[in-house]
């Protein structure tokens, strides 16, 4: 059974059935689900904080105000969880919309920066630009994105043959890239000082608690890629169905699938830049909304973001209360959802 019969990778019918109405009300919707997940998720934790504090310490934050809470709860929510909730929104954004981009490229539901290897590679650029260039600014974001973007091009070399490249030529090749990436990984961690290799495991695990004074920028560049594959979803509908078709539809092939290639390294370099190694968010949501809403682009990238944002905020959310007060890694809560998800798929495409 082909990848299709999974998930309806192919766009025809679909400028029909996605109207405007139906679009704007679907990412209101998920808008306010994603709200309601920010106010739970920064009132939740080992000192319970209501949501009118939430609130209220929030308004205060914007206003200048002096809020009616105590120092600590205002240290709590200002301090460490609305940054930490920021984060889970951003990297949950950046991974799933960077899946989707990448799913919609090699027309298969596989496409995840994780399986293809682009995290693992940002990941080593990021630990490489630790050890040899901690004191030079933004090393660690330039280094990751570096690290993404030459490993998406390695991926795509060695997925050619004479005939071109198929989809599951690319994500073999993705496998195969990205174990010898962890392997560079796993030397580097090894040869490291005691304190550094800890710190180091641990983000690289996927850790969202540090790293908030990068959250900014960050953002910036995550709404950037974003906003470059979003201005490509109609070319990427046109793609699915055939890079021949495409063509003879007027769409620039090449410098779409560069575009997008790049847009997406980006982000994802960007977002394991700040938290690590966090695999399959990539692969879930952009899955879930197809098989929820159908696959006009126009919808899976804005709708992606906006789930992954929610879904990875859930998880983190389980990550550092389940075991209260020790936490879990959330690439741990990630893994035990998307593994059996990515067997489904396999299986499915098998």
């Amino acid at each position: 059974m082909s990848a299709t019969a999974t998930v309806d990778m192919k766009p025809e019918g679909l400028r029909e059935r996605l109207t405007a109405r139906r679009l704007v009300l679907t990412l209101v919707v998920l808008g306010i689900v994603l709200v309601l997940f920010v106010a739970i998720a920064t009132a939740v934790g080992s000192e319970h904080v209501t949501i009118g504090s939430v609130l209220r310490i929030v308004a205060a934050e914007i206003t200048g105000r002096t809020a009616d809470v105590t120092p600590e709860q205002r240290i709590i929510i200002a301090g460490i969880r609305l940054p930490r909730v920021l984060m889970a929104i951003v990297v949950g954004a950046a991974l799933s919309v960077a899946g989707g981009a990448y799913q919609a490229l090699l027309r298969n539901p596989l496409g995840d920066p994780y399986i293809l290897g682009v995290s693992t590679g940002a990941a080593l650029g990021a630990i490489l630009a630790t050890v040899f260039a901690e004191t030079l600014p933004l090393s660690r974001p330039a280094a990751a994105f570096i690290g993404a973007v030459a490993t998406i091009a390695v991926v795509y070399v060695l997925g050619q043959s004479r005939h071109g490249g198929t989809s599951e030529r690319l994500i073999l090749a993705g496998v195969i890239v990205n174990a010898f990436l962890s392997s560079g990984v796993i030397f580097l961690v090894t040869t490291a000082s005691g304190s550094r290799q800890r710190s180091v495991l641990s983000w690289l695990i996927g850790d969202l608690s540090g790293e908030s004074r990068l959250l900014p920028l960050v953002g910036l560049f995550v709404l950037a890629g974003i906003g470059v594959i979003y201005a490509n979803a109609r070319s990427l509908n046109l793609l699915m169905t055939g890079e021949e078709e495409a063509l003879a539809l007027g769409v620039e092939v090449t410098r779409v699938k560069v575009t997008v290639y790049l847009a997406a390294s980006l982000i994802t370099g960007a977002a394991v830049a700040v938290s690590g190694v966090i695999g399959f968010v990539g692969l879930i949501v952009p899955h879930a909304i197809r098989l929820a809403g159908g696959s006009d682009n126009r919808l899976v990238i804005p709708a992606s973001a906006l789930v992954g944002g929610a879904f990875l905020l859930l998880a983190d959310t389980v990550a550092r209360t389940v075991i209260s007060p020790r936490e879990l890694h959330i690439g741990v809560i990630t893994a035990m959802i998307g593994a059996p998800v990515f067997i489904y798929l396999l299986r499915r495409t098998s």
